[in-house]
């Protein structure tokens, strides 16, 4: 029996709706789940292949392109260690110079000649530094050479660009000295260990652990009135003439990279000068 083509499409019409009806409704869930799981499976397994054969065909230029990366950050890394390193050495000789500068200031009467330390003495019995300037430059045998701390020592032998300095702490050197509060004069001695040591000082001087020690200026080797160190520890026998004390350097000696040299002063040989007995 064939039906009007107009209620055929109302029937048609009427099974659509139904079936969304029962979709929007969820009922159509569970089947539609079992027919679409074979296709997902499928999509899901042939994704993952793709990816792995992307992975394996890519591979190589990326750990290429992360070496040269690695690489350039490994570059930029040490270039700004390098700045940072030259920034702060900059800044060391900054703070240096500055306190070079105050402490010629502070010490207007004198005329200064800066150098730099190019190099020290590898003999453990002397203690010698070598500076870069010379006889060129008008330094003499015997001027005092001192740093923003204190006295350093004395120019003991010159090239034409280059000076040889004898410290305070040289086992050759003697300097008059005057302690203070009590302003007793003393002698100066420096060891092979390096150690300081201030003999002759009179047994009735009230001399203390922390007193200052300067150059007195006797002698005429030295200025007066340099600061050398304080008094460490003093030694005083009833018995003895004097009594003697140990000395704390003011300048550390093995951080010394640039000096001043006292260029107008002029030292004095007194021996001529002394009676002999």
């Amino acid at each position: 029996m064939n039906l009007p083509r107009s209620f055929q499409s109302a029937i048609l019409a009427f099974f659509v709706i139904g079936i969304l009806l029962l979709a929007l409704g969820g009922y159509l869930t569970p089947i539609s789940r079992l027919a679409l799981s074979p296709f997902i499976s499928g999509q899901t397994w042939l994704a993952s292949r793709y990816a792995a054969v992307r992975d394996i065909m890519t591979a190589p230029r990326d750990v290429t392109r992360l070496t040269q990366l690695n690489a350039q950050l490994e570059a930029e890394v040490a270039r700004l260690q390098s700045q940072i390193i030259e920034l702060q050495q900059q800044n060391s000789e900054l703070q240096v110079l500055s306190a070079l500068l105050d402490f010629a200031r502070e010490n207007a009467d004198n005329e200064y000649l800066t150098a730099a330390v190019i190099g020290r003495d590898v003999s453990p019995f002397l203690h010698y530094i070598i500076i870069n300037r010379g006889s060129d430059d008008g330094l003499r045998r015997g001027m005092p050479v001192v740093s923003s701390q204190g006295l350093v020592g004395r120019v003991a032998a010159i090239t034409a660009d280059g000076g040889r300095v004898q410290l305070i702490t040289d086992p050759g050197t003697a300097i008059n000295v005057r302690i203070q509060p009590s302003g007793a004069e003393a002698l100066l001695q420096g060891s092979i260990t390096g150690d300081l040591t201030v003999e002759a000082i009179p047994q009735d001087a009230n001399i203390q652990t922390g007193d200052l020690v300067l150059t007195s200026g006797l002698g005429g080797n030295y200025p007066p009135n340099i600061l050398i160190g304080q008094i460490s520890g003093v030694r005083q026998q009833p018995v003895e003439l004097f009594q003697n004390a140990s000395v704390q350097p003011v300048v550390d000696f093995s951080l010394l990279e640039i000096v001043l040299v006292i260029v107008n002063f002029k030292p004095v040989d007194i021996n001529p000068l002394i009676p002999t007995p």
